[in-house]
């Protein structure tokens, strides 16, 4: 009887308490896994690594003057949402001079011209949503906007 008492009373309810949080974390655990799977990098030569490219072009032609081709440095796509860190170059691996675009006045404060797009899959397209160009902080933490984008596209 004295081990009945024990396996119900306080331990017993303890163990089962243990144990239903560690099955919560599991299952929390499962499901953010789940999440963090469906984003991916669009692979090389695909469809929509192409549709994401071209529609940020005409806002970096606009700043830097055509034509343009980019080197993706960071590109994760998911839930309808895609976030890109390009750098824009002349076709062939021509340099963009930043002080020849209309970031010429801006130009000794930025990084560079590196490009960060905040993309959102709707209307049968892509769809630029925001995007900075030469930052020099994390510009997208703590932005309200950023919050509506599930975890994964973002670097951080």
């Amino acid at each position: 009887m004295h081990k009945t008492l024990r396996r119900h009373g306080f331990l017993g309810v303890f163990h089962g308490l243990a144990i239903s949080v560690l099955s919560l974390f599991l299952m929390a655990g499962v499901t953010l896994s789940a999440a963090a799977q469906s984003v991916y990098e669009p692979s090389r030569g695909s469809a929509e690594r192409r549709d994401i490219l071209n529609a940020i072009r005409p806002m970096v032609e606009a700043r830097v003057g055509p034509p343009v081709e980019f080197v993706v440095s960071w590109m994760r796509s998911g839930a309808g949402w895609a976030f890109v860190n390009v750098n824009p170059q002349r076709p062939g691996g021509g340099r963009i001079d930043p002080f020849l675009t209309t970031f010429a006045s801006q130009a000794e404060y930025m990084d560079g011209l590196s490009t960060y797009a905040l993309l959102r899959y709707q209307y049968d397209r892509w769809n630029l949503v925001d995007f900075v160009v030469g930052p020099t902080d994390v510009f997208w933490d703590g932005d309200p906007l950023y919050a509506q984008v599930p975890p994964g596209p973002t670097p951080y």
